[in-house]
């Protein structure tokens, strides 16, 4: 699960990248938020799974 893991962030800092050589604001803000939404995510199952014994 990992290797998925920094897969995403791979992806994700390539299209960061593209936005600002691009200058695209309105996407860039769109890739934050989603970037927020995953780790929220994750983090959430995280906690969840630390709770079950």
């Amino acid at each position: 699960m990992s290797n998925e893991i920094e897969r995403f962030f791979e992806l994700q800092d390539e299209a960061t990248k593209a936005a600002f050589v691009e200058s695209r604001g309105d996407e860039l803000t769109d890739i934050l938020v989603a970037a927020l939404e995953d780790v929220f995510a994750i983090l959430a199952d995280d906690d969840v799974r630390e709770t079950i014994h």
